[in-house]
C-alpha cells in the first residue's frame, strides 16, 4: 500500500470510530415520554383526591416509578404555568404570572430570553423532539419541537347550544368561559384528545436513529366538560359524592383573600345548589379524567409494547389543580390546596417502583429532574431542583418547599406539613394540611403558630419581577384592574 495513503487511512478510520461513539452514546440514552394533562386536579386514584373517581391507567403507571403526592404547580393558571415548566424558571424571576401568547414567552423577559426552553436543549443534547396537543398554552406556538402534531379540534365541537351553563344567562356574571357540561359529542374519533393519542400511539410504532422525547398533552378535563355519553356510563349521577364544602369557610378570611380568588364569570356552588347542578357538574369533571386515562393508557400500552418499553422515562403531570365546589367555587386561579396540587410520576430505567413521596416538590423540579436522569449536562439557569435523590429515597432530607405566585405579590408557600400565603393586602393564611385538609381553620392568627409563620415567610420572593409587559389577560377582575398597576412596577 502506497506509505502515504496510510495516514489517510488511518484518519477515516478514527474519524468513522468517533461517529459510531458517538452515534452509540446518542441511542443508549433514554427516551423521555412527557404526558401533560389539562386543568387535572388531585382526583385520581393513587392520589385519593375523590373516592369515585376512576384512572387505572395512571395508577398502574403509578405503580412503575415513584408518585410524587405533594406536588404543586408555579401557577394556578395554564399559560404561566406551562412557560415555568419550559423555561425551568421561576413567575417570581420572568414575570410571567398571567397568561401569555407562547411566542412571547422568549420576549418576555431578559431571562427568557437567554434560556433553552426544555424541548430545545434536548436538541442540543442529540434528541428528537416530538408533540401533539396542549403543551404550551398554544399547543407549541413557541415552536420549540423538531416535530408537532397539531392541537386538532383543541376543545372539541361545540353544540349548537350550551347545555347547563352560560355566565352570559346572570345579570350578575362578568366575562366569558367554555365553563358547561353534558354528554357531547357522539363519537371518541369527534374528541381533540382522542386524535392526540392516536398520533403519540403512530410515533412510537416508529424507528429512531437518535433517542426520542415524545410530549402528549391532553386538553380535558379543562372546560368544557364534555365527552360522549357512555362515558357518563362510568360515574352513575346517583353513585357521585359531592366534594366537602363548608357554608362558612370565608368566615375566618380576610376579604383581600376572597376578592384575589373570585372569578366573577364561573359558578358558584351556592347556585349550582339552588339549580341541583352541583352533582351533575362533579359527574362530568370525572366523567373527562375517566376519559382522559382512557387515552393515557393507549400511549402507555403501545410504548409496552415497543423497542423502546426498558428505555423510556415516563413523566405524567398536570398544569394545576381546581375547584369543584369546595370554597364555593369551581374554578382554578386561587392559591389553596385544590388549586395548587397536582399529579406528578415519574417512572423509567433504574427508578425504583410503587414507592410514594409526601416531600413537597414543583413542577419547576421537572426540567433539571428529566435533565438528570438522562445523563445530560445540568443547565445552570434551572431554577427548580433534580428530584433524583426523592427518586432514589422518597424520605432523603429534603429541606426546600413549593412555591405557588398569583400575580406579583401573592405567593403561596407549601410545605411537608404547612400551607402559607401572603397577600398583596398583607393578609395571610396559615393552615395544618395534615390536620385540616380542607383548609376549614386559618391558623394565621393564633399566636401558636408564629414560628411556623416566620419560617415559611422566609421563602417569599425578595423583589418578584413585575408583570411581563406581553401579559394579555386574566379572567378574574380583581388582576384585570391591577394589571396597568403592575406593568408598572
Amino acid at each position: 500500500m502506497n506509505a502515504l495513503k496510510i495516514p489517510i487511512l488511518a484518519t477515516i478510520l478514527i474519524q468513522l470510530a468517533t461517529l459510531l461513539a458517538a452515534r452509540a452514546d446518542s441511542t443508549s440514552k433514554p427516551n423521555v415520554l412527557f404526558i401533560a394533562i389539562d386543568d387535572l386536579n388531585d382526583w385520581v386514584g393513587c392520589l385519593d383526591g375523590h373516592p369515585g373517581t376512576e384512572t387505572p391507567n395512571i395508577d398502574r403507571l403509578s405503580k412503575k416509578g415513584v408518585l410524587f403526592a405533594n406536588a404543586h404547580c408555579q401557577a394556578p393558571i395554564c399559560g404561566p404555568s406551562r412557560a415555568s415548566v419550559f423555561t425551568g424558571l421561576y413567575p417570581a424571576s420572568t414575570g410571567i404570572y398571567l397568561q401569555i401568547n407562547d411566542k412571547d414567552i422568549r420576549t418576555s423577559h431578559p431571562l427568557t430570553e437567554n434560556c433553552d426552553l426544555l424541548p430545545d436543549y434536548f436538541e442540543a443534547y442529540g434528541y428528537k423532539t416530538m408533540a401533539v396537543g396542549k403543551l404550551y398554552h398554544g399547543g407549541d406556538a413557541a415552536k420549540s419541537f423538531d416535530e408537532y402534531g397539531g392541537r386538532f379540534a383543541w376543545f372539541g365541537p361545540k353544540p349548537e347550544k350550551r347545555f347547563n351553563y352560560n355566565p352570559a344567562w346572570y345579570d350578575h356574571k362578568v366575562g366569558g368561559t367554555q365553563t358547561d357540561w353534558g354528554a357531547y359529542p357522539e363519537k371518541d374519533e369527534d374528541m381533540t384528545d382522542y386524535n392526540s393519542a392516536q398520533w403519540a400511539v403512530e410515533k412510537l410504532k416508529q424507528n429512531y436513529e437518535k433517542p426520542f422525547f415524545l410530549a402528549v398533552g391532553f386538553v380535558r378535563p379543562h372546560v368544557p366538560w364534555y365527552t360522549p355519553a357512555k362515558w357518563f356510563d362510568h360515574h352513575p349521577l346517583d353513585t357521585v359524592q359531592l366534594p366537602p364544602y363548608k357554608a362558612d369557610d370565608f368566615d375566618d378570611i380576610p376579604e383581600g383573600v376572597q376578592r384575589v380568588a373570585d372569578v366573577p364569570m364561573m359558578p358558584t356552588t351556592e347556585e349550582l345548589i339552588e339549580k341541583d347542578q352541583w352533582k351533575k357538574a362533579v359527574q362530568a369533571y370525572l366523567t373527562c379524567i375517566t376519559w382522559t386515562d382512557h387515552q393515557v393508557g393507549k400511549v402507555l400500552d403501545t410504548l409496552d409494547q415497543s423497542p423502546y418499553a426498558d428505555n423510556t422515562i415516563i413523566l405524567l403531570w398536570s398544569d394545576h389543580g381546581y375547584h369543584l365546589g369546595e370554597k364555593n367555587r369551581f374554578a382554578k386561579q386561587a392559591i389553596w390546596e385544590r388549586d395548587t396540587r397536582v399529579p406528578l410520576i415519574i417512572s423509567g430505567p433504574g427508578i425504583k417502583a410503587d414507592r410514594h413521596c409526601d416531600k413537597p416538590v414543583g413542577l419547576i423540579d421537572m426540567y433539571p429532574t428529566l435533565v438528570d436522569l438522562c445523563g445530560l449536562p445540568a443547565n445552570s439557569k434551572n431554577e427548580g431542583r433534580s428530584l433524583g435523590p426523592l427518586l432514589e429515597n422518597v424520605n432523603t432530607d429534603w429541606t426546600y418547599p413549593s412555591i405557588t405566585a398569583y400575580g406579583p405579590v401573592n405567593f403561596s408557600i407549601r410545605s411537608e406539613r404547612y400551607r402559607y400565603t401572603r397577600y398583596e393586602d398583607g393578609s395571610e393564611e396559615l393552615y395544618d394540611m395534615i390536620e385540616d385538609p380542607n383548609e376549614w381553620t386559618n391558623l394565621a392568627s393564633d399566636d401558636r403558630f408564629k414560628t411556623v409563620i416566620a419560617e415559611h415567610r422566609k421563602y417569599i420572593p425578595n423583589n418578584p419581577a413585575p408583570l411581563a409587559p406581553k401579559s394579555s389577560y386574566n379572567i378574574n377582575q380583581y388582576f384585570i384592574s391591577r394589571l396597568e398597576d403592575w406593568k408598572e412596577l
